[in-house]
Formats: structure tokens, C-alpha cells, sequence
């Protein structure tokens, strides 16, 4: 039900770019352009101001964004409530997540899932982005929860919730005595980093390249495979790690860990649904619905 010339509007507003938004959406970028001039057309004022290849939303843009988001909320809930009326939720789903997704912010909606559709019977398979994006090539899974920044043309994506890669430290560590670095200063700090194929590093790799810093200029003591196993080393060493925020909320907290802001600089990131291309249903369907309407963060 919701205005597709909305989401349109709203991938061009999360990736502010038309040729991001083009790709997201499986439109060409013509047809991107047409449905935003619509828009403008329709509300006469123009939504972004475009200077070069850069492009920033306009106060109506800013204004429409906000009600786009509530709209697409309501549009959402109405589905979800209307289909309860007449669907019969029975079967196996086959859902895979990666690491940080399926550690930190799936399970307390699996309870709720389960709780709320007890004759759907959910198969889990956890594995780092790559391998879940190759198990659901490959028909092992029927629906994928991931992160990174990568895109297959192959491989349908919906965003669900967002997350930001913080700079972690022990709190007893001496080099974490400031609450806020340059990032030039990343260069001589010793660092652990997850491993090859992790949807945390590329996120990482991409964001400290667009500040001109190269991976292959840092101190990385270590690579590991799951942000458990960070955590735990950053408490015997003098290492520095990025790490999800959803992964330290509880070690923040209680102070064992501390966050160090890097001056002008962060990580947002955004976790996404993966499908095979083509209408959603079943199943997969039922349950983004479920946790787009039940997450919160």
C-alpha cells in the first residue's frame, strides 16, 4: 500500500545518492529521477539540492523524511494486522544471520517469534556475511540477516535496523585515558580486527578509506572471528577494537569497557534482510514483517 515514489524518496534520503538508490531499488537511475520530480512536482518545492556528485537533503526533504518513515511504519502494521485476519502461519523457515545479527539482535525477537507463531518451526544457521549471502545462493536458507556494504545484483536487500561500529578499549587501559582520539592516531595504536569475510570488517574497511586510511597502514595485532573473542582479548591487552555498540552495551555499562570517540568520524551501518530476487511471501515475508515491527534499539 505504501507510495512507491515514497521509497523511492526514502533509499535516495538513507543513501543520498541516485545511483545507490537505483541500485537498491532494481530501477534504473532515469526512473529514480522521474519518481523524485514527482514528488517535487507534487509538494513544489525540490526535496535535495544537488551540487556536483554530491547530494544533501532540503529542509522539505528533511520535513517529508521524517513522515515517510511514520507512514511506512503504519503501512506496515496495517498489512501485518490485515493478513493475521486470514493467514495460517505453518512450516519450517530456514533463517541465517551473521555473527553480530545473530548474537546480539535477533534473539530476544526469535522469543517473541516463537511465542507469537508456534507452529512455524525456525531452522538457524549463523555464519559471517559472505557465507550467509553463499547459503542463500546456494537454497540452504530461505531468508538471510546480514551486515556489510557490499551488494549483489543477485541477491534482493530490505534494511531492517541500524547499528554503529564503535572504537573499544579496556577501561584499565593506559591508552585509553583520553575519551576521544584523532584519527591519524588509529596508525600507531595496536588493533584487533574480525577476520576476512566478516560483514563488520568491510564495513570498517570502507569507512576508514573515505578518511585516507589505508588497512594495510594500521597495527593489527590480531583478526578474530567473533566480537565474544574481542572482547574478552581487550581485557588482557593494551588493543583497541571495533565492535558493533550492540555487541558492548552490557561490558559499557557495567565499565570494563569504554567507547573512544574518534574526532569527526563514525561508523553507521545498516543491517539488512537478504531474499532471492523476485515477490516476497511465505513465510520469509512473515517474519519481516514481524521484526521490522517488533524490533527496538
Amino acid at each position: 500500500m505504501f507510495d512507491y515514489r515514497l521509497k523511492v524518496f526514502d533509499t535516495v534520503a538513507r543513501r543520498l545518492s541516485f545511483t545507490k538508490a537505483a541500485d537498491e531499488l532494481y530501477i534504473t537511475q532515469p526512473a529514480v529521477t522521474k519518481h523524485i520530480k514527482q514528488l517535487e512536482n507534487h509538494f513544489k518545492l525540490p526535496l535535495f539540492e544537488r551540487k556536483g556528485n554530491t547530494v544533501s537533503l532540503t529542509t522539505a526533504g528533511e520535513l517529508l523524511l521524517k513522515h515517510t518513515e511514520s507512514l511506512q511504519e503504519i503501512s506496515r502494521r496495517l498489512e501485518y494486522e490485515i493478513n493475521l485476519l486470514h493467514e495460517s502461519h505453518k512450516g519450517t523457515l530456514k533463517l541465517g544471520a551473521s555473527t553480530t545479527v545473530f548474537q546480539y539482535v535477533l534473539p530476544p525477537l526469535l522469543a517473541r517469534f516463537n511465542s507469537s507463531y508456534k507452529d512455524v518451526q525456525l531452522q538457524m544457521l549463523h555464519a559471517n556475511t559472505e557465507h550467509i549471502e553463499q547459503a542463500l545462493l546456494r537454497k540452504e536458507i530461505e531468508l538471510g540477516v546480514i551486515e556489510g556494504d557490499s551488494k549483489r545484483r543477485d541477491i534482493h536487500y530490505t534494511p531492517f535496523a541500524r547499528d554503529e561500529i564503535v572504537l573499544v578499549s579496556s577501561a584499565k587501559n593506559p591508552l585509553a585515558k583520553k575519551d576521544e582520539i584523532r584519527i591519524d592516531e588509529l596508525l600507531s595504536i595496536p588493533l584487533l580486527l574480525r577476520e576476512p569475510g566478516s560483514g563488520t570488517l568491510e564495513v570498517v574497511i570502507n569507512a576508514l578509506q573515505k578518511a585516507d586510511i589505508k588497512v594495510s597502514g594500521l597495527n593489527v595485532e590480531m583478526y578474530l572471528g567473533s566480537s565474544e573473542a574481542m572482547k574478552s582479548y581487550l581485557l588482557h591487552s593494551t588493543c583497541m577494537a571495533f565492535i558493533s555498540r550492540h555487541a558492548v552495551l552490557k561490558e559499557t555499562e557495567s565499565g570494563c569497557l569504554k567507547i573512544i570517540t574518534i574526532k569527526r568520524f563514525s561508523i553507521p551501518r545498516q543491517f539488512f534482510f537478504i531474499t532471492p530476487p523476485g515477490p516476497e511471501g511465505g513465510l520469509s515475508s512473515v517474519f519481516m514483517r514481524f521484526a521490522l515491527l517488533n524490533y527496538n534499539y
